[in-house]
């Protein structure tokens, strides 16, 4: 589960680490002009690209990096296999070459993937980059003592569930060999046929081994990519990067690098960012932000300023807040039950509670409302936009609960957008049309991910929410719906416990494909089919609305990362 940063909170916003995103396709500004806002909207190389964030870029290192988070900036400095298409909206959600010549070379049952890394490739001292740095890089993501980043690798290789990493284990891997200086294979446990995005993390980033320093490589790491770190402060509260004169267009075809210099600037009030992306005036009319939405009444003020809602960006991602049933504990042990919570949610009034439709849009389906994930429209419980009270209390009596029913509903009392006391007052108020008492039992954010991750403690009714690591439907609905995938002595995100074979072996069966088109139209059908067991109430998606200042050029946002992308942007 991806989390890209998302301040909206303190200013009204997102969640979790995963995402403030929406759903459709991704544009540039609201006048859609992807090229930027006022004035020439023609690029140009040199300048200073500033970057005002409220989280810290903390732990970079590309072994402790969840994918390239933080909004797109690791993505500067490290280079991997494969990349994300660097266009607006649904064009940006395909896997494309970076250090490698393609996507990879599957085989049969695609349990063996095989890169040949491009000519020419340097990092930032000139040194050239090879297969066997690759290889180290990964390697080295599974040392406990550089933990953080996906989990992926330790499942998906063959022998590497308990592997340790090279400073206790010289062996290294086994399951990845490196014949030659440019040709890098991957021996899988199972099939996997989206190993393409998975090479676009971080871990798959080339370190020298002569240059690792442990813990402390964060503060220096080796650039592979068209910009190298200069300082790091404060664990990443402020970064400079300036141009890696080792890195070359003619192999990078993906970022552009425009600015001569980076200067990312973190631990401000998100109220404040805003103020001054707004104002842009110095330093500030070339920045942007990478984790701060504008709330609903800094929205509501844009919108009225013809000039300010051109530098308005808004952005999609994959992500969904949905209410959780826990099948185990009654009255949701009885399918009627959780059917009728369906047929009763007045989806307008979580999207109020949201911010406004702006900010939200309803959902009806698990699988976010992109065509990379196998979106495919279905709404088995018709509430409408207000909810159908008649329908619920019909399913209610067949369920034996004629005269109504209490339950309680957990939700974070953090002001997080998706969890929030406004949502769960939402749904409160929705449900006693239909008869259904619903106590709020809000609990401090920590506590909250606690009680919802364990077996042991997981309550019946809550409010969730989940992103995906890349834009498909197989990171999206296997976390949440394989029964092998239940973890009973760690962190569960298989609420429903679901463990249905026929579920678990379409899983396998797609995961097989290496045509991804064909395993997106799987995907969207397996979705409906778990939709069926009316284990989770799909809410909305979640949409970004970013200001950028007055000087930036070429504002892109793809659908895989749902904001603005630092590589493409210039500042002249």
């Amino acid at each position: 589960m991806r989390h890209p940063s998302v301040s909206r909170a303190r200013v009204a916003a997102i969640s979790a680490g995963l995402v403030l995103a929406l759903g459709a396709a991704a544009c540039g500004p609201e006048d859609n002009d992807a090229k930027g806002a006022g004035g020439d909207s023609t690029p140009h190389k040199g300048g200073t690209l500033t970057v005002l964030n409220s989280e810290a870029q903390t732990d970079f290192d590309p072994a402790r990096l969840y994918t390239s988070g933080g909004g797109n900036v690791p993505s500067l400095v490290f280079r991997t296999l494969t990349t994300r298409n660097r266009e607006n909206g649904a064009a940006g959600s395909k896997v494309v070459p970076d250090l490698a010549t393609d996507t990879g070379r599957p085989n049969k049952d695609a349990t063996v993937w095989t890169y040949t890394l491009k000519k020419g490739l340097k990092y930032e001292d000139g040194t050239a980059i090879t297969s066997a740095d690759i290889k180290y890089g990964i390697e080295r993501s599974f040392a406990a003592e550089l933990s953080g980043g996906a989990p992926y690798l330790r499942d998906w290789l063959v022998g590497a569930a308990d592997y340790q990493g090279p400073y206790k284990d010289k062996k290294g891997l086994s399951a990845i060999e490196t014949p030659d200086s440019r040709t890098i294979v991957f021996h899988l446990n199972k099939p996997e046929g989206e190993f393409p995005y998975l090479a676009t993390q971080t871990q798959f980033t080339p370190v020298p081994k002569a240059k690792d320093t442990g813990t402390k490589y964060e503060e220096h790491p080796v650039s592979s990519g068209p910009y190298r770190v200069v300082s790091n402060e404060n664990d990443g509260e402020h970064l400079v990067l300036e141009r890696n004169t080792h890195w070359s267009a003619a192999t990078d075809s993906e970022r552009k690098a425009y600015p001569d210099k980076i200067d990312v600037r973190s631990g401000l009030d998100s109220s404040v960012i805003n103020q001054r992306l707004s104002a842009s005036q110095g330093a500030d009319a070339a920045a942007v932000t990478t984790d701060t939405n504008l709330g609903p009444a800094e929205l509501a003020k844009v919108s009225g300023d013809k000039k300010l809602a051109a530098r308005v960006g808004t952005g999609h991602f994959g992500y969904t807040n949905y209410i959780a049933f826990n099948p185990t504990v009654k009255p949701f042990n009885n399918v009627k039950v959780r059917q009728a919570i369906s047929y009763a949610i007045d989806r307008s009034s979580v999207v109020n509670a949201a911010g406004g439709s702006a900010l939200a849009e309803s959902a009806t389906t698990f699988l976010p409302n992109q065509k990379s994930f196998g979106y495919t429209p279905y709404d088995l419980f018709p509430a409408g936009a207000t909810g159908n009270a008649a329908k619920a209390k019909e399913l209610l009596s067949e369920a034996g609960y004629k005269n109504g029913l209490t339950v309680t509903l957990t939700h974070s009392n953090a002001k997080d957008f998706e969890t929030s006391p406004e949502i769960a007052t939402a749904i409160q108020d929705a449900l006693k049309k239909a008869g259904i008492t619903v106590k709020l039992q809000g609990l401090e954010d920590n506590d909250y991910r606690d009680k919802i991750h364990n077996v042991k403690t997981e309550p019946g009714f809550f409010l969730a929410h989940w992103g995906a690591d890349w834009p498909s439907g197989g990171p999206f609905l296997a976390p949440i719906f394989d029964g092998r995938q239940i973890v009973k002595n760690g962190a569960n995100f298989n609420n429903g416990l679901l463990n249905d074979t026929s579920v678990n072996d379409e899983i396998d069966a797609i995961n097989k494909l290496t045509d991804l088109d064909a395993a997106a139209k799987r995907w969207g059908a397996l979705d409906k089919k778990i939709g069926e067991q009316a284990l989770t109430v799909p809410l909305f998606h979640p949409v970004y609305k970013r200001l950028v200042g007055s000087d930036i050029k070429n504002v892109v946002i793809s659908d895989w990362t749902g904001v603005l992308d630092i590589s493409q942007v210039a500042v002249k």
